[in-house]
């Protein structure tokens, strides 16, 4: 289908809680310019494209047009405060009254959610053990020592199958330790923050940490007053013997936002984007 059977559409960035008429960034991706549809005090930040998903084979054009959303979401949310993010390739068929029909429609339901973020941002927080130090915490370098002298005086096969079953129970060892210890971050952690949300999947873990164990990862929506107590909370943690605390935001709360009914004609997309493998 060429693009001209496709049709208009207008790629959505988020809703900001201003009637402003005024762009929030130059451009966007792919340099398209952004710019605002109103709707009585609150507006979608957009830019007008074609009603087809963004899609490539092409890693680094991929992450390109990833930090040009995420670009275009930090300086509005510097401009005009609290933002309600749209997830990457948001795109909604038909032209700018669409657009403006549909913040009519969802008025109040946006506007409670812009109310309900108010000064309040989201945070990372990854917190990462030496793999020595988890086993000393779990009791498991007395062990191994004793485990050592035992195994030199066994045959080799009786050896093997003992060193065998001593992996497995330093394992749940490890496993049980970091439980707790993720457990007792998270204590510390939730007083300071408004939701909090543990992290199952991590998508990358800079050079510094690789040869750490992660023992804790949660996003947090914090508010402005509170941010800095809660970095002091974290330092004490970075702090101790064997820890290494990396503490990320503020950025628009993506993870916090409640679902809203998009427009009712926006494009089909895939899960995430097409990448080459």
């Amino acid at each position: 289908m060429s693009e001209e059977n496709i049709g208009e559409g207008r790629y959505l960035y988020c809703i900001i809680n201003s009637g402003a008429t005024q762009s929030p960034g130059d451009t966007g991706i792919e340099d398209n310019p952004v710019y605002t549809i109103l709707y009585n005090d609150i507006a979608a930040v957009v830019h007008s494209c074609i009603a087809k998903p963004y899609t490539t084979q092409d890693n680094a054009k991929a992450a390109e047009w990833i930090l040009s959303h995420n670009y275009v979401i930090d300086c509005a949310a510097k401009k005009f405060g609290t933002v309600l993010p749209f997830s990457f390739d948001t795109i909604v068929r038909g032209s700018d009254e669409v657009v403006s029909c549909w913040l009519k429609k969802s008025y109040m339901t946006l506007k409670e959610e812009l109310e309900r973020l108010k000064n309040k941002a989201e945070y990372s927080i990854q917190i990462f053990c030496d793999h020595e130090y988890l086993a000393k915490l779990a009791g498991g370098d007395h062990e191994f020592g004793e485990m050592k002298e035992m195994v030199d005086k066994m045959p080799k096969g009786a050896a093997y199958l003992f060193r065998r079953r001593f992996e497995l129970k330093m394992k749940d060892a490890l496993s049980t330790e970091a439980s707790r210890l993720s457990q007792e971050f998270s204590s510390n952690i939730r007083e300071h923050v408004e939701e909090m949300r543990t992290d199952e999947k991590i998508s990358h873990v800079p050079e510094k940490y690789a040869g750490k164990k992660l023992i804790a990862a949660f996003s947090c929506l914090v508010c402005e007053d509170k941010a800095g107590r809660l970095g002091e909370a974290l330092d004490k943690i970075n702090k101790r013997e064997g820890f290494a605390v990396r503490f990320t935001g503020p950025w628009a709360p993506y993870s916090f936002v409640r679902r809203f009914d998009e427009p009712g004609n926006a494009v089909q997309k895939r899960e995430g984007i097409e990448y080459g493998s």
